[in-house]
């Protein structure tokens, strides 16, 4: 995972609620590719992005030349709910997003994030729209900018946001790491605390090696 520290980007406006993983994703792409780095992008959003053909629509946000290099996603309300597939996040994470603004996603999708080094932030809707607003005021020129240190969204016209974020998993991002590293952080304690069991309950090691 690469370090998340600041951020200051073109953002996408998506204002479409209720985007659910299988959109992100469609299902018969997850038969072609199984891991993070195997060409994902295209099958990020491809319904929307693209006709039946497979031509690009040309009225749909990311296809336009304003929002091609994004960054930054301003999505509609519960992004990311549906299954819990991760091959969603890792479609973000090749088209080169780093970081969801919305008012709300799914559990599980928002969970998946912080584990391939994506912030997703969630502020109150008003917020959301007033930001999309900007952007879409300034065709696509205006830049978000992301303090993940400070906790704060600069809004194209320099309007300042608080957001709130676990402290861990603010920590995670910000050192490039994932929980499983975050854990192996602590492993003298770990390997501390595991000899002192051992020493006080001789007999459940015992019983753990005859099972």
């Amino acid at each position: 995972m690469r370090p998340f520290t600041v951020l200051t980007a073109v953002a996408a406006p998506l204002e479409i609620a209720k985007i659910d993983t299988g959109m992100i994703l469609p299902g018969r792409f997850m038969r072609r590719h199984r891991r993070p780095g195997h060409d994902y992008a295209d099958a990020f959003l491809h319904d929307l992005r693209f006709d039946e053909a497979g031509r690009p629509r040309a009225d749909f946000v990311l296809n336009l030349k304003a929002y091609r290099d994004a960054k930054i996603l301003l999505t509609g309300g519960d992004f990311g709910c549906g299954s819990s597939r991760e091959g969603a996040v890792w479609s973000l994470q090749e088209m080169g997003i780093r970081a969801v603004i919305g008012s709300g996603f799914g559990d599980i999708f928002f969970a998946n994030c912080f584990q391939n080094g994506i912030l997703p932030i969630v502020l109150d809707k008003a917020i959301v729209d007033s930001l999309a607003s900007e952007i879409e005021a300034t065709q696509g020129a205006g830049r978000i900018g992301i303090d993940l240190e400070a906790q704060t969204i600069s809004s194209p016209s320099g309007k300042q946001h608080h957001f709130e974020i676990d402290p861990r998993r603010r920590e995670g991002l910000l050192l490039g790491l994932d929980e499983v590293a975050l854990t192996l952080q602590r492993d003298d304690e770990i390997r501390a605390f595991q000899a002192a069991d051992r020493s006080a309950r001789p007999w459940i090691y015992l019983a753990r090696k005859s099972a």
